[in-house]
């Protein structure tokens, strides 16, 4: 693979960073790359900010033009996800929208469905959020037991999701539900898509121990949908919920691992600044997380020039999962010996509340990323089974 910019690709740079330069300005600039798929930090000027990308068409970038899009190839949407991690621009909002929704929906979806969603993705008047876990059915996704029933030309959905990411912030929501109730396992699902804003719809906040409650239970009690808001056929959603796994772990979050690289660099930062980076063992740390998230980076560009060549991620993308999540979990570890025992302190008001630092906040989160989107464990199954062909884990 030649890393090197085409003379193309040199000017799609340029433009990028030019357009960076005129925009990345006042608060949005002061924000940085603070917040994440899973943080509300700076939310309003985030959704502003958002808005300004949407208008000039970096959201769906590599959408069809029919779309709204710029029918961006892969390589300049690498190049687009570089410039923007380098700048430090904010955090995006619109990952399950566009990172995750709107690819399933463009291999999957009718004319209809793709007129009627991806303009308002790209201009962020509709948020989404993803129902696929529930209290029985994480890991093990296919034992999901959420059920929608026709009735007459409208889906009625009963049953929970838990650990809906920003639920409480989106207008729509794309879940996995049960629609044959005979059926077992992968089959007999369906991939819904359902409005939020109705009264079958019940979101609970669950509060982590970072003081934040981005995290939500839903509760759908008699909740409806149009009976032509499903991806895909009726009782084959395993294939389409595959595929939006496969998005989620290939191009969704490789802008992500590329805001790594900057968060390892202020990491340096902080060490030299109080003096710890002098530590041999420190020195060893920094080194070591500076060739992991360089290995990273070019493992996911290979996963991603298999997803250019066949469409969709095959179960090798659990390899990326399984590695970053650890990545970023030991980072964590990493950053609190640079602070030292001072990283364990933080002031706290009367009433008991706190504010944690970046750093504090990212070590805290990073605990959960070995279990969200995909427990270790489960990566490592199907990495073994589904990758090496070894034999299947006794059940």
């Amino acid at each position: 693979m030649d890393f090197r910019d085409t003379p193309a690709e040199a000017e799609f740079r340029a433009e990028i960073r030019a357009w960076l330069d005129e925009h990345l300005v006042g608060k949005f600039a002061e924000l940085g790359g603070r917040g994440g798929p899973a943080d509300e930090t700076g939310w309003d000027t985030r959704v502003e900010w958002e808005r300004i990308l949407g208008a000039d068409r970096w959201i769906g970038m590599n959408w069809p033009v029919e779309y709204g899009g710029r029918a961006a190839d892969f390589s300049q949407q690498v190049i687009f996800d570089e410039e923007y991690a380098k700048a430090g621009a904010p955090a995006r909002i619109s990952f399950f929208g566009e990172g995750l929704f709107a690819p399933t929906l463009i291999a999957f979806g009718t004319p209809e469905q793709k007129q009627r969603f991806l303009p308002k993705i790209q201009a962020v008047e509709e948020l989404w959020c993803q129902g696929y876990s529930e209290p029985n059915a994480g890991s093990d996704l296919a034992n999901v037991q959420t059920r929608a029933v026709l009735d007459g030309d409208e889906w009625v959905i009963n049953g929970q999701k838990v650990w809906t990411t920003l639920a409480h912030r989106a207008q729509w929501c794309f879940l996995v539900a049960r629609t044959d109730p005979e059926s077992k396992g992968s089959r007999g699902l369906s991939y819904l898509l359902v409005p939020m804003d109705q009264p079958g719809v019940e979101v609970r906040p669950l509060r982590q121990m970072t003081g934040t409650a981005e995290f939500n239970e839903v509760f759908f009690d008699d909740a409806r949908t149009d009976k032509s808001l499903v991806v895909g056929d009726v009782n084959d959603g395993w294939k389409v919920a595959m595929a939006t796994l496969g998005f989620e772990r290939g191009t969704a979050f490789f802008s992500q691992q590329l805001a790594f690289q900057r968060e390892l660099a202020d990491l340096i930062e902080v060490a030299r600044a109080n003096s710890s980076i002098d530590e041999p063992r420190i020195r060893q740390e920094l080194a070591d997380s500076y060739v992991g998230v360089m290995i990273m980076k070019y493992n996911g560009m290979r996963m991603l020039t298999n997803l250019v060549k066949r469409g969709v991620l095959g179960p090798e993308s659990s390899i990326g999962k399984l590695y970053w999540s650890n990545w970023h979990r030991t980072l964590g570890e990493r950053a609190m010996h640079i602070l030292g025992p001072g990283g364990q302190i933080i002031d706290a008001g009367f009433d008991g509340a706190y504010e944690l630092n970046e750093i504090q906040r990212s070590f805290m989160f990073s605990r959960s990323e070995t279990i969200y989107a995909g427990a270790s464990e489960i990566q490592r199954n199907i990495i073994g089974e589904r990758v090496l062909g070894l034999p299947r884990e006794p059940r």
